[in-house]
């Protein structure tokens, strides 16, 4: 079972991803609809064994690859090889992946609850309240 590593601590089995080899679109010369080279990847982004986070903030992009049963399509057609294709697609899926992962690690903000006069220490909070009442000039 091999294991691609996005980060040192993040990471998928390799049966997570399945892969198809597609004809590239353009001009071809004498191979032309002849030799599949393009690779196109597809990750199931929501059964996939990424941390809950990971995925929620993987599902939250705005990214037109990622379609609305929550799969991720990657197509690559650079390269005349379908070996590199297949290392360009796994490239930007690992992209996307360790952004994610950085924007999941992000604490969310919380709104500020009520403040009572006796959670911040009467002093303060009268001084806020003294300062809040006279208008500014």
């Amino acid at each position: 079972m091999a294991f691609i590593h996005f980060t040192p601590t993040l990471g998928i089995d390799e049966k997570e991803i399945e892969w198809t080899a597609i004809r590239a679109q353009g001009p071809g010369g004498q191979n032309v609809n002849k030799v599949a080279n393009a690779a196109l990847l597809r990750f199931d982004v929501r059964t996939s064994s990424l941390p809950e986070p990971c995925k929620a903030a993987l599902l939250a992009r705005s990214d037109r690859r990622l379609t609305a049963d929550g799969v991720l399509v990657i197509r690559a057609e650079e390269f005349r090889s379908l070996e590199q294709n297949r290392v360009a697609a796994l490239a930007r899926l690992t992209e996307l992946v360790v952004a994610a992962e950085r924007d999941a690690e992000v604490a969310p903000r919380r709104a500020l609850g009520r403040v009572h006069e006796g959670d911040l220490g009467g002093d303060l909070l009268r001084f806020v309240l003294v300062v809040a009442a006279f208008p500014h000039a």
